[in-house]
């Protein structure tokens, strides 16, 4: 089995696709941070048993926030790249001298027919940024998961957290036209405008990165408020 993440005619590691740059409008803890952080006490209570991959620190007018997020360590690969089964990412609120949770995630690989093998976080498309300008962080968390196909058949997943709710974007790539589609939940379209342009512009980087082929027309598809697109006729 290949253990790279090919990307038409480019390809990158599985360590490069899961360790871009930091998101930006927000400050990454250091490590001796984390552990001022997170307690051995804390991280029972959080149930926090998988090794944090990293925890972001973002501030808006709601107060401090820290985003965790911990993947899996299953396997590491004779090309020296590691194998996570289970992601999750827990966001705290900081309340006088406690933090609580206030919204949490959890995947792990699905049986979808394309024999995933690993996921990850994609730090490189997420963000903790007002986007639509009210003061409050709109976080913005996206991840994927490869098949032995890798980039032909992974599956990605954007999420924004936004005033209490969910919202989620799912995509299956897949080299075959019946096997490629996107989900979009019906919430997205009552996002601000500048949210959802964001997320488009995310979406279209994907694709200049050659990581994800969404449906011929995604765009007019989106436009029109379509909630699943995809190429079989």
């Amino acid at each position: 089995m290949k253990f790279l993440f090919v990307c038409l005619f480019s390809t990158i590691t599985i360590t490069d696709l899961f360790s871009q740059d930091p998101a930006a409008g927000c400050r990454i803890l250091s490590d001796s941070a984390v552990s001022r952080l997170l307690t051995d006490s804390l991280k029972q209570e959080l149930q926090l048993m998988d090794p944090i991959r990293r925890v972001y620190s973002y501030v808006d007018k709601s107060g401090q926030h820290y985003c965790i997020l911990t993947q899996s360590l299953d396997f590491i690969t004779p090309q020296g790249d590691t194998l996570h089964y289970n992601i999750r990412a827990v966001n705290m609120q900081s309340e006088g001298h406690t933090l609580l949770k206030t919204w949490e995630l959890n995947d792990k690989l699905e049986n979808t027919g394309y024999e995933e093998y690993t996921i990850g976080f994609l730090t490189g498309y997420m963000d903790f940024k007002d986007i639509d300008g009210d003061s409050l962080i709109d976080p913005v968390i996206v991840y994927g998961a490869l098949g032995l196909n890798e980039y032909e058949d992974s599956r990605i997943k954007i999420i924004v957290f936004y005033k209490d709710r969910k919202i989620t974007i799912r995509h299956q790539n897949s080299e075959l036209d019946e096997g490629r589609e996107t989900k979009v939940d019906p919430a997205f379209y009552d996002l601000p405008l500048s949210l959802q342009e964001a997320i488009k512009k995310k979406m279209q980087a994907m694709v200049n990165d050659k990581i994800s082929l969404f449906p011929t027309g995604w765009e007019n598809a989106m436009k029109n408020r379509k909630l699943i697109f995809n190429d079989r006729h």
